[in-house]
């Protein structure tokens, strides 16, 4: 393909952010992935079972997540007190002190990039990815058919 798709400009500019992301994070001894984590978590905890959803990962991926920021004493587990079935993720004092440092590399980059556009581009930017984000929720190239 001669012109770049909206898909490839996504993908190829999502990994560069990831790297920078993880590059960041490893500052803090840390990844992307667990400081999206910390940054997904409710001050009054939040359903593991929402987590997964809400960060884009496999359930499997999520455990391993969790149980590697339970092991570093970034998270704790209770019982939900209005579904018994359910538990809830709760920062510690430390996850709350990381969630923090995560927070505060978002905020400047995203400063950085709002500094260096216009509120024109800004807008139209969003409007794009509200477009992508629609289409994508629906898009069907082929129509499954039962071959009898």
């Amino acid at each position: 393909m001669k012109n770049e798709t909206f898909d490839s400009a996504l993908r190829s500019t999502w990994n560069l952010v990831s790297k920078m992301y993880n590059k960041e994070a490893s500052k803090f001894d840390s990844t992307m992935a667990t400081g999206f984590a910390l940054l997904s978590i409710d001050s009054k905890g939040t359903p593991s079972t929402t987590l997964g959803p809400k960060m884009g990962m496999e359930p499997t991926s999520l455990s391993r997540l969790l149980n590697t920021m339970e092991e570093r004493n970034m998270i704790y587990r209770s019982q939900n007190p209005d579904d018994g079935r359910s538990i809830l993720i709760h920062l510690t004092t430390f996850g709350k002190e990381k969630r923090d440092d995560s927070k505060a590399v978002v905020l400047h980059f995203n400063k950085v990039v709002e500094e260096s556009l216009n509120p024109e581009k800004i807008n139209a930017f969003y409007e794009v990815m509200n477009c992508i984000k629609e289409h994508a929720k629906s898009f069907e190239h082929f129509s499954p058919t039962l071959k009898t």
